[in-house]
């Protein structure tokens, strides 16, 4: 891939996510907007959503199957931010960690500031009312949906410069591809979330990765190396 390419495929790609994204919220806050019985609050697209939501029902299996996904992404985050701070440590300088690990520090905390805001923004709430609540809690973007899929797909990103068997690297990258897709079609069955969310979840998290994409040549350069991503010899 020429360096052009580097930043202009995920620069298309997450400015067509962000975009769409947006339009989603639009259409969630503005057509086909109902009342929620179970919840005595509104959905938009309700046709879709709610239809969707009476197909599922809620799902605790599935519920606590995704929320042993979103501790495995936690855990994975750590250990990156960890393995960053050790080179840090040894090396004393910005310069010499893997310009990966500063990239996706930042990606990371974009994510988590993300979540932060849409739990405070309440575009819309879940189409149920938890165990242990007495309200309906901010479901848009799925934010449990959002954070796995970005860890995991920066850990298939990257996996190449910290693993070099060729084996043990395939090996990775699928755990995070199952990993992801087991969340995403968890959450999406388990009907804590509208279907909405999911998608606006995937939207934003396909923002976030192409924004990592790119933030990657950015730190190499500024660390003044170039690192491969395992696949080039």
């Amino acid at each position: 891939m020429t360096q052009r390419n580097k930043f202009l495929i995920p620069a298309v790609t997450g400015a067509v996510s962000l975009a769409l994204f947006i339009l989603l919220i639009l259409l969630t806050k503005n057509v086909d907007v109902a009342a929620v019985e179970a919840t005595g609050g509104e959905i938009g697209l309700s046709k879709l959503n709610q239809g969707f939501h009476a197909l599922t029902g809620f799902n605790k299996g599935w519920y606590t199957v995704t929320q042993i996904t979103g501790i495995v992404a936690i855990l994975t985050a750590s250990a990156f931010a960890v393995t960053g701070v050790v080179q840090l440590i040894r090396t004393r300088s910005l310069r010499k960690v893997e310009p990966s690990l500063p990239a996706m520090g930042i990606i990371f905390a974009v994510t988590v500031f993300l979540y932060v805001l849409f739990d405070k923004l309440e575009i819309n709430f879940r189409p149920i009312i938890m165990e242990g609540k007495t309200a309906p809690e901010a479901s848009f973007p799925s934010s449990h949906t959002m954070l796995v899929c970005v860890v995991a797909g920066a850990a298939f990103l990257v996996t190449g410069r910290f693993v070099k068997d060729r084996r043990l690297q395939t090996s990775i990258r699928a755990l995070c591809v199952m990993i992801a897709l087991i969340t995403v079609f968890g959450r999406l069955i388990s009907g804590v979330h509208w279907l909405t969310d999911i998608v606006g979840a995937i939207f934003m998290s396909v923002t976030l990765l192409a924004l990592f994409c790119i933030s990657l040549p950015l730190a190499e350069s500024i660390a003044g190396r170039k690192k491969g991503d395992g696949n080039d010899e």
